[in-house]
């Protein structure tokens, strides 16, 4: 099941309201404890009707018919010009020859210290670190990587599919140089092998990065796509590797 609701972001939007999708597992009835993942770009993740290319992941249909005992709260990403590339963005960069101002701290600092809280309030979750995981795909995969490195004591476990890292100009992106990454952390991260042609750098930014976070310790799961290319429909597919690498079993 999955439940739509409306909240409001101040430090990035005001008052202007954005959805949040929450999936709540199979036999679900608020006594028994789950696991959450906190996602990003929520609209895409579970119907087509709310997907901005038209097309979801279908996640809600994967955990429904392995009945994986988990949570996902994923709220929606701004539709806005270029609102979502600064609000899932650790680092300043250009884009189509516009500045991008960074303001993925502000959007983790309210997703741990408002949106995270909310839910452990009102949905029966195992709100500790070693039961709450992030993930997301793009720039959301960007901003998978900056929380494990910079938020890890939420965090114990991330999937950053496609993470968008050629804003960081094929470098390392710093927030990982200078990262502290928890000794236990587990990371999923992939890249189809049709979308290294999407930017020049790609290829070589995720071979490095990679390995930079191999050498911080991180449990790394890093997977190139056989013929995986840049949208939910090849996202989706790639539901069963991350969630095995992230701990979460089917329930039956």
């Amino acid at each position: 099941m999955v439940e739509k609701i409306y909240l409001k972001i101040p430090p990035l939007t005001g008052e202007r309201e954005r959805a949040a999708y929450i999936y709540l597992p199979v036999g679900y009835d608020g006594m028994r404890r789950f696991p959450v993942i906190y996602m990003f770009d929520g609209c895409n993740l579970f119907s087509d009707e709310d997907a901005t290319y038209g097309k979801s992941w279908g996640l809600a249909d994967y955990l429904d018919y392995t009945e994986t005992p988990l949570i996902v709260a994923g709220v929606d990403c701004s539709h806005v010009g270029d609102e979502r590339l600064s609000e899932y963005s650790p680092v300043n960069f250009t884009y189509e020859g516009g500045k991008i101002r960074a303001r993925g701290k502000k959007t983790m600092d309210w997703l741990v210290k408002q949106f995270k809280p909310f839910i452990d309030e009102n949905y029966a979750t195992k709100p500790d670190r070693t039961h709450t995981a992030i993930g997301g795909s793009s720039m959301g995969g960007l901003m998978t990587l900056y929380a494990l490195a910079k938020y890890g004591k939420y965090f114990s476990r991330g999937a950053a599919l496609s993470p968008s890292l050629w804003v960081c100009g094929g470098e390392i992106p710093p927030f990982i140089v200078n990262g502290s990454f928890k000794k236990d952390c587990v990371l999923y991260t992939d890249y189809g092998s049709k979308e290294f042609s999407n930017h020049a750098v790609q290829k070589k930014a995720f071979a490095e990065t990679a390995a930079a976070l191999i050498t911080s310790g991180v449990h790394v799961t890093a997977r190139v796509v056989r013929g995986g290319v840049h949208s939910e429909a090849s996202w989706g597919k790639q539901i069963p590797y991350f969630m095995n690498i992230l701990g979460f079993k089917p329930g039956r």
